[in-house]
């Protein structure tokens, strides 16, 4: 990319004197001429008006001043937004979560990388834990903040495990246990259950039904539903309990109890994953202000307190 007919044009223009601009540029003046002579040839018209004693712009010349100037300018601009893109300072990072686990971890997370990186820009989208995996897979998403539920076993992964989480069991007020500070699992070996659909979180609906198991009995499943929304309704209308992840609590009417699982090993982590090869240079900058973050010993927002 040759800009130097036109670098040599601004000078000359700028001093109307060719052995001025000549130094400034530093280069020999038969150099100067001689760019300025091929780029009048190349655009079929005088730029400058030369005698012994002067050198004058035509009027075709003064015009060209303005965009050679003006060309110059968003050329240099174009190389400097092209240099930052290749270091990620300038692009888009897609990211996606859950509704509630980094509620009040991300928007902080956030501010203090676009501070860093104003140039950035930042496109946040929701998914259940399922779809978050399939996204990440399908490069939709950069990085995903979401839970440890079945995502160590898939390959191709990497993760930054931020705080542990755990089940509860959830249950109506009225409900003859909704009174105590825990309850086995084996307890619940004759109640109906509701949960959400399979497809909606596959590996906590298998993580339920593996708990189970291991206390010596398959829940009584009456009703899933595609929303939490739902199965609260459902719990709170004595249709059944569930069993959901303890942040979920955020969501919950106050008519629901939240209850401790005893030898509780329904624990999980919420964590944030990426793809080990991404093209996405901005995904690096965007690491290591989480590293930083996580660096600083946050804890869950939702059990102690916010980062």
């Amino acid at each position: 990319m040759d800009i130097r007919p036109l670098r040599y044009f601004i000078a000359v223009a700028e001093h109307l004197n060719f052995t001025v601009a000549s130094k400034e540029l530093f280069v020999a003046q038969p150099a100067v001429s001689q760019q300025i002579a091929l780029l009048e040839k190349k655009l079929g018209v005088k730029l400058f008006l030369r005698d012994k004693h002067s050198v004058q712009l035509t009027n075709a010349g003064a015009v060209f001043l303005k965009d050679a100037k003006e060309i110059i300018k968003k050329l240099e601009e174009s190389i400097e937004n092209v240099q930052q893109a290749e270091e990620g300072l300038i692009g888009t990072l897609n990211i996606g979560l859950l509704s509630v686990p980094v509620r009040e971890f991300l928007p902080l997370l956030i501010r203090k990388f676009r501070r860093k990186h104003p140039n950035v820009k930042i496109r946040l989208s929701y998914y259940q834990v399922g779809q978050m995996i399939e996204k990440l897979k399908s490069d939709e998403l950069d990085i995903a903040f979401t839970l440890s539920l079945g995502l160590q076993s898939i390959g191709g992964l990497e993760y930054k495990t931020l705080w542990p989480q755990s089940h509860c069991i959830i249950l109506n007020q009225d409900h003859p246990l909704a009174n105590r500070t825990s309850i086995n699992i084996s307890e619940l070996a004759h109640e109906p259950f509701v949960m959400l659909d399979r497809h909606e979180a596959p590996p906590g609906f298998d993580l339920l039904l593996a708990a189970c198991a291991n206390h010596g009995f398959s829940p009584n499943l009456v009703s899933t539903a595609s929303r939490i929304e739902a199965v609260y309704m459902m719990v709170d209308s004595d249709i059944g309990i569930t069993i959901l992840p303890k942040y979920l609590q955020l969501y919950a009417p106050p008519t629901l109890r939240f209850i401790e699982i005893e030898g509780d090993n329904l624990k999980f982590d919420v964590l944030a994953s990426w793809k080990k090869i991404n093209k996405n240079p901005t995904l690096s900058l965007f690491i290591a202000e989480l590293e930083l973050m996580h660096s600083q010993q946050i804890v869950d927002p939702y059990k102690k307190t916010t980062p």
